[in-house]
């Protein structure tokens, strides 16, 4: 591994007439010790406090990334980047670099940059013409698409996602929450993850998906052995969908390890007969239930599976209590990536407790 990044970038700042951004520095001198091939400039780092990169900053990042192939991730969520920056990024994509994640959420970059962006990828300008590139594209391990801002109906994109999926074998975790995907959507994407044997990491969280949809997920899983964590958060899935699901994650599937139902409205009834299922289940490690009805039977069942030790304290985000001889449940802060949006003001960031989707992914990359 090259060394001396900070050193490289500092050098960069002095060619650019540029003023060195003190955080950028240390991230990548925290590169240099760690031995890890992500860069992390996120902005919203409360654990280092300094100044978001700007367009003119990006410049000299991207200097010490052409001369250092082994950095093959890009975290720059939360930053000053506009559509100005958009281009340099493009410009950047388009001269062959080693990047296989790149992350730019959160940004102010609109629709001209995005199109810069998607044309170095493949020279397209919009999301569907993005997934279309996704068919041929054999070096993204995982994308991003969270919260589009379009003023046409997202079912759309949905469409040629699902499309991209029919094809795509080397996608492996793919994010579309607040895409305002509705039943239509998910069964397009379940038709097309029926001859997917590649993505393991499916985020559908804050959508407008019910019973129906969540139906098709769990026929979905009846026979699909590649998916290993599923992020339903805030849907609607109910009683009668997690039926479903329980029905799939205990009589037929053995490949899940990860599953988030938080905020779907789902009474004792339903979670009742989903602990059921997961203590028929050995390999779905991580559970995820908070935001829902938690009556005495929900209480009652996620007690007994954590009294058994079918699960343990960490891989849940309820701990039972008792009071007057009453079971009930408090919230942990623990998830699927709990640690996605903002950084902990102390502790590990990337601590499986709160967050079993890095987890899971690095078990695999092992």
């Amino acid at each position: 591994m090259a060394v001396g990044l900070s050193q490289v970038y500092t050098a960069a700042c002095a060619e650019l007439n540029q003023d060195v951004n003190p955080f950028t520095e240390e991230m990548f001198l925290q590169l240099e010790k760690q031995y890890t091939t992500t860069l992390k400039l996120c902005g919203n780092n409360r654990l280092m406090p300094g100044r978001r990169i700007t367009d003119e900053d990006f410049l000299a990042v991207s200097k010490v990334l052409r001369q250092n192939s082994f950095i093959t991730g890009l975290d720059l969520r939360f930053n000053n980047l506009t559509d100005k920056g958009a281009v340099q990024i493009a410009k950047f994509l388009q001269e062959g670099c080693f990047l296989f994640y790149l992350n730019l959420m959160g940004n102010d970059i609109e629709t001209d940059g995005a199109a810069h962006i998607a044309k170095a990828l493949h020279g397209v300008q919009s999301l569907i013409a993005f997934a279309t590139v996704l068919r041929q594209n054999t070096s993204l391990k995982s994308i991003n698409l969270n919260r589009p801002l379009f003023y046409a109906l997202q079912e759309d994109t949905t469409i040629h996602i699902a499309l991209m999926l029919k094809t795509n074998n080397t996608l492996k975790e793919l994010h579309l929450s607040k895409h305002e995907m509705t039943d239509f959507g998910v069964e397009r994407l379940c038709e097309a993850l029926h001859e997917n044997t590649a993505l393991e990491y499916l985020d559908l969280s804050c959508n407008k998906i019910t019973r129906t949809g969540v139906k098709c997920l769990a026929d979905l899983l009846k026979s699909n052995t590649s998916l290993q964590i599923l992020d339903l958060t805030s849907n609607r899935t109910e009683d009668e969908g997690i039926i479903y699901l329980a029905e799939a994650i205990g009589e037929h599937n053995s490949s899940l390890k990860a599953l988030a139902i938080v905020s779907n409205n789902i009474t004792g009834q339903g979670l009742k007969v989903l602990a059921s299922a997961v203590q028929a289940n050995t390999s779905l490690a991580y559970i995820y239930i908070w935001g829902n009805v938690l009556d005495e039977d929900a209480c009652v069942a996620f007690s007994n599976l954590l009294a058994t030790g079918r699960l343990s304290s960490s891989s849940t985000d309820v701990q039972p209590y008792i009071v007057d001889g009453k079971v009930y449940l408090a919230e942990l802060s623990h998830g699927i990536k709990k640690h996605y949006y903002w950084t902990p003001s102390y502790g590990i960031v990337d601590d499986p407790v709160c967050n079993s989707a890095i987890a899971i992914t690095n078990h695999q990359t092992l």
